[in-house]
């Protein structure tokens, strides 16, 4: 199995190749994350490379202890840095070796692919994730059941459309895995596709 640091990075790189050739106006585009564009997105996903453990501590403790605070309070921020000094944060190696606290290898894999395709999914592109990481990605949502994002997976039988991946038994969810790793993730696709919140 390939080491999920490289897919990370592998993600991180292939989001910012995306990114770097394509317009400002793709920057201002919204996003599947409820109330972010494109750029607040990757503001979010690069924080863990701006950020000393200390300076993270600080806005934790700003936040009141609310992590979707500090996630809010955080992208409206850094989503005005500059272009290249967001893109410049997406190719640091200190990013693609983050671990966030207590998620390790798989948090860090679930943070880059994740965002990575609240992106590329509402861009109307190819994931930038490898396919092998969004399958993992995929795996760890489904053995969780759906209780990371406190989606409703009862009775439901996910079947990805371009592999022959298949979870779970009841009526059947079907869509591409990058969409099927959204719609675990809580987020509604640009359809209007989304789970019930358990």
């Amino acid at each position: 199995m390939t080491d999920p640091q490289t897919w990370v990075a592998s993600t991180c790189l292939g989001l910012a190749d995306l990114l770097g050739a394509a317009t400002a106006e793709t920057w201002d585009a919204p996003s599947l994350c409820e109330k972010w564009l494109v750029r607040h997105v990757v503001a979010h996903v690069t924080m863990p490379a701006r950020l000393s453990p200390e300076q993270f501590g600080a806005e934790m403790a700003a936040a009141g202890g609310d992590f979707t605070v500090l996630a809010d309070t955080v992208a409206a921020r850094d989503a005005s840095l500059p272009l290249d000094d967001l893109l410049g944060r997406l190719r640091s190696p200190k990013l693609h070796a983050w671990l966030p606290p207590g998620g390790g290898a798989a948090g860090a894999l679930n943070h880059a692919v994740i965002h990575s395709l609240d992106v590329t999914i509402a861009l109307d592109r190819p994931a930038v994730a490898p396919r092998e990481a969004v399958i993992a990605v995929l795996d760890q949502l489904a053995a969780a059941d759906g209780r990371l994002f406190g989606v409703d997976l009862a009775d439901s039988r996910l079947e990805a459309t371009d592999t022959d991946w298949r979870r779970g038994e009841g009526r059947p969810i079907r869509a591409d895995s990058a969409s099927l790793v959204a719609l675990l993730s809580g987020r509604t696709l640009p359809d209007g596709r989304k789970l019930a919140r358990s």
